[in-house]
């Protein structure tokens, strides 16, 4: 079960980011998470929401480039060693890990850690196997 995540691509220059949180409180969006990455040129706003389909229209109409891109976001106790248990599961079965951000839960004791890997199925079939829940796009809602 994958999620989709909204990539902005953005100007490295003042008041970028700002902008962009403009545009999505005005549409009364919320971030679940948000992952930024930079070179000297520009960046990539990485972004979990609601209702990505939405969000991704509303960015394009203001002028943004934007992708929607799947990712698994699992659950995982909010402890020390949670996610060392996750990366150890993935490496122990040979699944690559492009990159990784996480939040917190505001109703749970719960991390979410939002992964994108080379080969999603057969990523989300080694976590299944290991009992690691992942969480649908609709269960953001109540995260």
């Amino acid at each position: 079960m994958t999620v989709n995540q909204i990539s902005i691509f953005i100007e490295n220059r003042k008041n970028a980011l700002s902008e962009l949180t403009n545009v999505l409180a005005e549409h009364n969006i919320s971030i679940n998470a948000l992952c930024l990455a930079d070179t000297n040129d520009f960046g990539i706003a990485r972004i979990i929401v609601d209702n990505p389909e939405q969000v991704k229209a509303a960015l394009e109409r203001s002028a943004y480039i934007v992708k929607a891109t799947p990712v698994i976001v699992v659950e995982i106790p909010d402890e020390a060693g949670s996610l060392n248990k996750i990366l150890k599961i993935l490496a122990d079965n040979d699944r690559n890990v492009e990159y990784m951000y996480g939040f917190t839960g505001r109703k749970s004791n719960s991390a979410y850690m939002i992964i994108r890997c080379t080969d999603i199925p057969a990523t989300e079939e080694v976590l299944d196997k290991a009992g690691i829940r992942s969480v649908s796009q609709e269960e953001l809602k109540q995260v």
